[in-house]
C-alpha cells in the first residue's frame, strides 16, 4: 500500500508556516540569534535557534494555550497549519480512523523547570497545582488528538533527535497495516535552560555558529520548533482528490548501542539504517538524488556520517546538506522539521544550503551544498537522523509515483 504526505505545518526559528519556512531555507537564512527566553549570561554560550514572534493566540483557540506548555502550543499550531495545507475536512481527522504520532526528546521541559524552581524556592506549598497537569511528554499527542478529534492510536515517542523520523515511519506502518486512514505525525521540542546548560557542560556547543562538515566546526547550536505532516493512505487521498506532496517509501531504524553521545567508530548502525531505507523503498543507491544530513556540526558525528555516505554511495558524490546550520539542532523536533524541508526539495528541486561552510575537511569528503542553494534532480531524497544514544532513523521520501509499485499484501501474494 502506498502512503503519501499531503500537508505540512511548521513553527521554526526561520519562519512560521510553510511559505516562510521554504523561503528562508532556499535563501540560506539563519535563525540563530541571541537567546531571549532565559538568562545565559553566565553560561559561556548565548545563541540558539529560538522561535521568536510565535503568539499562541494566533493559532490556538481560547483556553487551549492555558492548558499547555510551549512545546504543545507549537505542536498544535503546526498541526493546524498542516491540516490546512492538506485541505483536510474536519471529518477526516475525527474518529477512530485518524491517529496522532508525535516525537520529542524532553516534551514540556519548561513546565518541569517551573515546578522544580517553585519547589526549591518556595517549598511544596509553593507549587501551583495548575502546572501539574501541564507536564508530561505524552501530553503533546493528547492535546493534538483532543483538539482535532482524532480517536485512533495516540502516541508520543521519546526518540531523541530521530523522534520525527520514528513518528513518520510508525505512521506509515499504521496506514499500511490498515489501522488508520490519516495520521498526523511529526515532532516538537522547546528550548529550555536545563537542556541548554547541559549541552554547555558537555562541551558540545559551538560559540556562535554551526558549521556541519567544515574542517573548523566547533559543535552544535541548539534550536526549537515543531514540524507536523499529514500522512494518508493512497485510497483516502485519491478519494478526496488530495494534492500529493510526497510518498513515504521505506525507512530504517537501528541502534549503535555504543555510547550516549558518540556514534560507533565503524558507523555500522548508521550504515544499516540508510541501507534499510533504500532497500525497503525498492530502489538502489543510484536512485537517490539528495540527502538531508543529520549534520550536527560536531566532530565525531559529521565524520561518521561522511563515512556512511561513502559506504552507501561509493565514489558517487550525492549532494548533501544540513538544515541545522540554519535552524540549530532542534533535538526531538529536528528530523520532522527537516522532513518538511525535504518536501521543498521534492516540490521545487531546490537543495537547501549548509551555511557557514568555509573550509573542506578531508575527513568529510562529501558533496556539501555550501552556502547557496542548488538546483538538481529531485525524485528521491533521504532524511538522515543519526542521534545521541545511538538512535539511527533514515526515511526515504519520493515524488508521488516515482517509487516502484509496492509488493501486494502477503495474503494476496499467496
Amino acid at each position: 500500500m502506498r502512503v503519501f504526505i499531503t500537508g505540512v505545518g511548521v513553527v521554526s526559528s526561520i519562519g512560521l508556516g510553510k511559505p516562510a519556512f521554504f523561503s528562508a531555507l532556499s535563501t540560506g537564512t539563519s535563525g540563530i540569534a541571541q537567546v531571549e527566553a532565559f538568562d545565559v549570561s553566565n553560561l559561556g554560550r548565548e545563541v540558539a535557534g529560538e522561535v521568536k514572534g510565535f503568539r499562541p493566540k494566533d493559532h490556538l483557540m481560547a483556553g487551549e494555550a492555558r492548558r499547555m506548555g510551549r512545546c504543545s502550543q507549537m505542536a498544535l499550531a503546526a498541526t493546524r497549519m498542516a491540516i490546512t495545507d492538506a485541505d483536510l475536512p474536519d471529518t477526516a481527522v475525527k474518529g477512530p480512523r485518524a491517529s496522532v504520532v508525535i516525537g520529542t526528546t524532553m516534551g514540556e521541559a519548561d513546565v518541569l523547570g517551573n515546578l522544580d524552581a517553585a519547589w526549591i524556592h518556595k517549598g511544596l506549598s509553593g507549587v501551583r497545582r495548575a502546572l501539574i497537569p501541564r507536564y508530561g511528554s505524552t501530553l503533546l499527542s493528547i492535546h493534538i488528538a483532543r483538539a482535532i478529534g482524532a480517536e485512533g492510536s495516540v502516541l508520543t515517542l521519546p526518540g531523541a533527535c530521530a523522534a520525527g523520523n520514528y513518528a513518520l515511519g510508525l505512521a506509515a506502518d499504521m496506514i499500511r497495516a490498515g489501522k488508520a486512514d490519516v495520521v498526523v505525525a511529526g515532532s516538537a521540542e522547546m528550548l529550555q535552560q536545563l537542556q541548554f546548560s547541559g549541552f554547555v557542560r558537555l562541551a558540545a556547543m559551538a560559540p556562535t555558529k554551526c558549521q556541519p562538515f567544515d574542517l573548523n566546526r566547533q559543535g552544535l547550536i541548539l534550536g526549537e520548533g515543531a514540524g507536523m505532516l499529514v500522512v494518508e493512505s493512497e485510497a483516502h487521498a485519491v478519494r478526496r482528490n488530495a494534492r500529493l506532496l510526497a510518498e513515504i517509501g521505506g525507512y530504517g531504524i537501528t541502534c549503535d548501542a555504543y555510547h550516549i553521545t558518540r556514534p560507533h567508530p565503524d558507523a555500522a548502525g548508521s550504515i544499516g539504517a540508510m541501507r534499510q531505507a533504500i532497500e525497503r523503498s525498492g530502489i538502489s543507491p543510484d536512485d537517490v538524488d539528495f540527502v538531508n544530513a543529520h549534520g550536527t556540526g560536531t566532530r565525531h558525528n559529521d565524520a561518521a556520517e561522511a563515512k556512511v555516505m561513502r559506504e552507501i554511495f561509493g565514489d558517487r558524490k550525492v549532494p548533501i546538506s544540513s538544515m541545522k546550520s540554519m535552524l540549530g539542532h532542534c533535538m526531538g523536533a529536528a528530523s520532522a522539521l527537516e522532513a518538511v524541508g525535504c518536501m521543498m526539495t521534492l516540490e521545487t528541486g531546490i537543495y537547501p544550503p549548509t551555511i557557514g561552510y568555509e573550509t573542506p575537511d578531508p575527513e568529510c569528503d562529501v558533496d556539501v551544498v555550501a552556502n547557496q542553494a542548488r538546483n538538481g534532480a529531485h525524485d528521491v531524497v533521504l532524511n538522515n537522523s543519526l542521534a545521541f544514544g545511538g538512535y539511527n532513523a533514515v526515511t526515504c521520501f519520493a515524488k508521488p509515483y516515482k517509487l516502484p509499485d509496492p509488493p501486494p499484501p502477503a495474503s494476496q501474494a499467496a
